[in-house]
């Protein structure tokens, strides 16, 4: 394993800005960012995910593992990682915020002589018997699936773990942005022991815990100052959710993205604290949201049909029927509702500037009058508008499902092990409505 000159954990950064913990790799980061952005997977498809594998891996044996891209692993060179994890027994698969976390157990006899004399297990530890801590961080495009070994296999699979039971757990991931991790394991806890990783994981509370109550959420909100949305993304403040679910939490409770943490009321906390809780339940039952890249080991998740403000930009409120708006917060991308999710009166002037289109001028832009809004808020159209906003749903609605489909296409093609097919002019000029998911290829055993 390799020692960084701060000690084992010691963390820094990218060029591109993303965590790696351990020496530099000789390699040279990216320095351009991504032009668009890629939804992450978040608390809802990592434990789908972890669920998905839980049935299909938990009691294999590793026997072998291939890494082609080393930036992957934070804490091994590919070598000392195939030693070090062969010959382990997968003993259950787990999250912890947006990372997954495979337990192993001890190596096996027969495998205790495949780390060379002299090099050091699992963070400096001899033997390297004990048990152990897989992290898998998924970041933007990463995919994992199991599948028969000598199965089609793409350039987009970096990392491999061998199974005796002749199948093979793989990790894809397009933009190599994920990053695995192996460290020796807390027997207490399951996480990796204190120090080794540090930096890695996730901090914050977990949404979906038992022991996460209003009154619990509404003492560490206290203790906090700055924007809704910000604070929600900060995984130190709470663990697994990031920019889909943080948006449709803040328009279940009727809260602005842009509304200071400090000038809630209880009952505004309540209220959040519930509707993050009741939409990170509903994804996970609806296995996540396969709005981009995600997919999980045993098929595509559909959240993604029944989201309320994300990515529906110009759609109309599904409460109201005004216009879903975007503006920038940190970053990221935030979707609301002006109407539904208004800003107390003393917040709004400082936040003008934010919240305007740039380049417009600072005088209000009227609002839109009852007969140009769609849904459960419009009265008194006359049938040619009537008409024309059932042309602008239907054109809204062919735009959603070529993408979607493209999308899917993507996913099938990946779990498929091969490159998708580029579309004719024809296709691409005429999309036709997405038929149901196919299963591609296998994810259960041979």
């Amino acid at each position: 394993m390799r020692i960084p000159s701060g000690g084992v954990g010691c963390d820094d950064r990218c060029a591109d800005g993303h965590r790696r913990v351990g020496p530099a790799r000789g390699i040279r980061a990216r320095h351009a960012l991504p032009r668009y952005a890629l939804g992450m997977p978040e608390l809802p498809e990592v434990e789908t995910i972890a669920r998905d594998l839980r049935g299909l891996v938990v009691g294999a044996r590793i026997v072998a593992a291939r890494c082609d891209w080393p930036p992957t692993l934070r804490s091994h060179a590919p070598d000392a990682f195939a030693a070090e994890i062969a010959g382990r027994q997968i003993e259950g698969v787990g999250r912890r915020g947006k990372q997954l976390l495979v337990w192993l157990g001890p190596r096996t006899e027969e495998s205790a002589g495949l780390t060379e004399p002299g090099r050091a297990d699992l963070a400096g530890s001899r033997p390297g018997a004990g048990t152990a801590v897989l992290t898998i961080h998924l970041k933007m495009t990463g995919q994992l699936f199991v599948v028969p070994t000598g199965a089609p296999q793409d350039r987009h699979v970096h990392v491999v773990l061998v199974l005796a039971d002749g199948r093979e757990l793989r990790f894809r991931d397009m933009r190599k942005f994920g990053r695995i991790g192996l460290y020796r394991r807390d027997p207490a806890t399951g996480l990796p022991l204190e120090g080794e990783a540090s930096g890695v994981l996730a901090t914050g509370a977990e949404p979906l815990a038992d022991d996460f109550t209003a009154r619990r959420f509404a003492d560490i909100l206290a203790r906090r100052r700055g924007r809704l949305k910000t604070l929600l993304l900060n995984q130190e403040f709470l663990a697994g959710v990031g920019n889909i679910y943080a948006d449709e939490a803040l328009w279940r409770a009727r809260l602005h993205p842009l509304r200071d943490a400090r000038t809630l009321r209880p009952n505004d906390a309540r209220r959040l604290h519930g509707a993050l809780r009741d939409v990170l339940a509903e994804a996970v039952e609806r296995r996540g949201s396969s709005v981009d890249d995600y997919t999980a080991p045993q098929g595509d998740g559909s959240m993604q049909e029944h989201l309320a403000v994300y990515q529906r930009v110009g759609e109309p409120c599904p409460r109201c029927g005004r216009t879903i708006r975007r503006i920038v917060v940190g970053g990221r991308s935030t979707h609301f509702c002006g109407w539904c999710q208004r800003l107390p009166a003393g917040r709004r002037e400082a936040a003008a500037k934010m919240l305007s289109p740039a380049g417009q001028s600072s005088r209000p832009a009227r609002g839109l009058r009852w007969t140009e809004l769609d849904g459960e808020g419009a009265l008194g159209r006359t049938q040619d508008e009537k008409a024309r906003a059932i042309e602008r749903a239907a054109d809204r609605q062919r735009r959603i499902v070529a993408t979607r489909k493209a999308a899917s296409t993507r996913r099938a093609a990946a779990r498929a092990g091969t490159p998708p097919a580029a579309p004719t002019p024809a296709s691409a000029a005429n999309p036709t409505p997405a038929a149901a998911p196919t299963e591609v290829g296998s994810g259960g055993p041979a």
